[in-house]
């Protein structure tokens, strides 16, 4: 089985914590996609997240402080600029993206720059209820205007993009709450880039534990709308 490009590909995880599932999600990406690169970005983690991702063969990063996952993206593309990758895909550390999507998100891009991949677009059974179903429906409404294109999963961190875009994220992309997700979106799209999603399935975290919990989804809803705000009045 070989890769489904000539192109050079890294794919970016951000990790805090990890220890429990990032060997296992590397070797799915290795098996999924011989050849591509597997980049670690270690959030400051205070378990054993960096040395089990570089045992695994993952390249790594550490990262002094805790920046959160904006600011370990933001280095994952500094370094694909760097080692001049032509495509970039980021995907969460605890197993829930389904590494067997990338090879459609790598086709995807011949037609755009940045390719979504959407949990709430026919693929799967993945749900939220309450204040973050409301801001994610609310999010992808005005994030289609705004791209022009329909857009079910606004908040999704399971991405590709190539070319200039990446070089634009290297040096832009935000890190604030949302930033790496609305914000990524705007600044796409401002700058002329073309805006796409594939219809992808989430499975269950394989280790670790959620960052989310049942107060930070009762402030989702307003949190949710000023990153839409701040992103639509920022330069």
């Amino acid at each position: 089985m070989t890769a489904p490009t000539a192109e050079r590909v890294l794919t970016i995880l951000p990790a805090w914590n990890e220890a429990e599932s990032i060997a296992a999600v590397i070797k799915e990406l290795q098996q999924e996609m011989p050849g591509m690169d597997v980049l670690v970005v270690d959030d400051c983690s205070r378990d054993a997240t960096a040395r089990v991702a570089r045992a695994a063969g993952a390249k790594v990063l550490r990262l002094p402080y805790n920046l959160g996952v904006g600011g370990a993206r933001r280095l994952g593309y500094r370094y694909a600029v760097e080692h001049d990758y032509d495509i970039a895909v980021q995907m969460d550390a605890d197993g829930q993206h389904d590494p067997r999507y990338i090879r459609d998100m790598v086709e995807a891009l011949d037609r755009a720059d940045l390719v979504i991949g959407a949990r709430f677009a026919g693929e799967g059974a993945y749900q939220v209820r309450g204040p973050r179903q409301w801001a994610m429906k609310l999010l992808s409404k005005a994030l289609s205007v705004i791209a022009k294109t329909k857009l079910t999963d606004t908040t999704s961190g399971f991405r590709a993009c190539r070319g200039e875009l990446i070089n634009f994220y290297a040096y832009n992309f935000p890190v604030e709450y949302l930033g790496d997700t609305v914000d990524t979106i705007v600044q796409a799209k401002r700058s002329g880039y073309a805006i796409t999603q594939i219809p992808v399935s989430m499975r269950p975290r394989q280790g670790g534990t959620p960052s989310a919990s049942p107060a930070k989804s009762m402030v989702y809803l307003f949190r949710s709308g000023l990153a839409l705000l701040l992103a639509l009045v920022r330069r």
